[in-house]
């Protein structure tokens, strides 16, 4: 029986989940074995479909399927491996439930799993497609764990998996190692695109294209699954490679890169003080460079009664942000910015000055929008790390597609010009932060060495380290540089 609290269809085998398998048997029986102990069997059909496995995979599910009667499972043996997305394109079109679930075969489900999604996916009829948050994912989906095993993580996700609407969080993109679709999203949609087998970037696109269509995509946090992670792919020596065509390919797909317009600056959004929606009836958020949005969209899951506002040079990423949030389109430094004097609250500087032709006059200019008692929250890389005086040692200043040395980097600042940059433009500095990337043995020797030749300051030292500084910032009335 199905306690009443749950919004589940009355329709029976509501469900269609569908498993790609391509060796890795015992993983397969793994998440089997779960999905038949913790799931409610008038809930689901199985389709199950295989890529041509060769350790014993196919006979495994044979004889599953014949000692499983009980349960409508469906088997699909393919002759080649066609990837991810054509094999679920394929379970897709064995189906004709009201939702399909698309789980990795490397994951092993929890008590309530299917019955929290269901209930959150039938909340509302514009919530298109659900997720669950698990020990191993990208996307900020995964969470902390304090078990070492299975039977220890099956009580951990007894207590955990209960269902709650306040944890339920609105996302641009989920991860399809276990994600819940309506159906007739997916006919009016279409399904997984198939430019991207073998796979990877085919969920993020299918989130895209489902957000594009006026669904909402949620991430509900009081559901939690295991996974293993990423076993089929890990064990292909070309993944990195595979990583790099599906990249390009989406980027070429949609106009920007997925691993930066999709980020959600957790780093900038930790410094607002949760209490803040208490003390104030209305928020205005504004960050710059805000990409697809979902750093604000992270906000307005906190603050309610937040406003929402960005700036975006990309504008396919700024028609994803415009969805929900009131989006200039430009180069920031040129912009006519119409807003009042000390209309925002916050405004969020996501590793932007250093992209700048004057950062020192464009701070000068949004200061004046900024509120008396509001903050810039802003993160800068830190030209002194030692990876990048490596390089200078070596004679190089190599420049890359990410990171410190970025190619489309026009300013470089250690904190000591940072801090007087933010001075200099009239505001005071309230606190600093570090995002670490430790040296490895050859940079701490290197380290060694430099403090042997200069006996540096422990506090020089320390930069060495620092990949980034984080700054809040607030308006200096006194300074006299206003």
């Amino acid at each position: 029986m199905i306690d009443n609290q749950y919004n589940i269809p009355n329709d029976n085998l509501c469900t269609s989940i569908i498993i790609l398998t391509h060796n890795q048997i015992e993983y397969t029986q793994q998440c089997l074995n779960s999905i038949l102990k913790y799931t409610p069997q008038d809930l689901y059909e199985l389709i199950i479909i295989d890529n041509h496995s060769e350790d014993g995979t196919v006979q495994y599910l044979k004889e599953f399927q014949k000692s499983n009667k009980n349960i409508n499972i469906k088997l699909i043996f393919n002759e080649e491996n066609l990837g991810f997305p054509k094999g679920c394109n394929l379970g897709i079109k064995e189906s004709n439930k009201k939702f399909i679930l698309f789980l990795n075969n490397d994951t092993v489900v929890t008590n309530n799993w299917l019955l929290n999604l269901l209930n959150c996916i039938n909340t509302s009829n514009d919530i298109g497609a659900v997720g669950p948050v698990t020990n191993y994912c990208s996307n900020y989906q995964s969470i902390n764990i304090n078990y070492n095993n299975l039977e220890e993580m099956q009580l951990f996700a007894k207590q955990y998996n209960i269902s709650d609407e306040r944890l339920w969080e609105e996302r641009l993109n989920l991860i399809g190692y276990c994600l819940l679709v309506r159906r007739k999203v997916l006919d009016e949609i279409g399904y997984f695109d198939e430019n991207f087998s073998p796979g990877n970037y085919e969920d993020d696109d299918l989130s895209l294209r489902i957000f594009n269509a006026g669904y909402k995509l949620i991430l509900c946090k009081d559901t939690f699954i295991h996974h293993h992670g990423s076993k089929s792919f890990s064990s292909n020596n070309n993944f990195l490679e595979l990583l790099e065509r599906n990249s390009k390919k989406f980027e070429n797909k949609w106009g920007f890169n997925r691993d930066y317009s999709l980020f959600i600056r957790n780093d900038l959004i930790n410094l607002i003080p949760e209490n803040i929606s208490q003390d104030n009836n209305n928020l205005n958020f504004l960050e710059v460079g805000c990409a697809c949005g979902a750093t604000l969209l992270k906000i307005k899951n906190i603050y309610k009664n937040a406003n929402l506002y960005g700036i975006e040079l990309n504008k396919s990423a700024a028609k994803i942000a415009s969805q929900f949030a009131e989006i200039l389109i430009g180069d920031v430094e040129n912009l006519d910015i119409h807003y009042p004097k000390g209309f925002f609250n916050y405004i969020l500087l996501p590793d932007i000055l250093e992209h700048l032709k004057d950062p020192w006059t464009f701070l000068k200019k949004i200061k004046f929008y900024l509120d008396d008692n509001g903050s810039i929250l802003s993160s800068i890389p830190n030209v002194m790390h030692i990876s990048v005086i490596k390089q200078i040692l070596n004679g190089r200043w190599q420049y890359s597609n990410a990171g410190i040395l970025d190619k489309t980097h026009l300013r470089f600042f250690t904190l000591n010009e940072m801090i007087e940059m933010f001075t200099q433009s009239g505001f005071k500095v309230l606190k600093i932060y570090q995002n670490l990337i430790n040296p490895n043995k050859d940079e701490n020797e290197l380290i060694n060495n430099i403090n042997i030749l200069l006996n540096l300051p422990g506090n020089i030292i320390e930069q060495f380290k620092v990949y980034q500084y984080i700054f809040e910032v607030k308006k200096d009335n006194n300074s006299s540089y206003m």
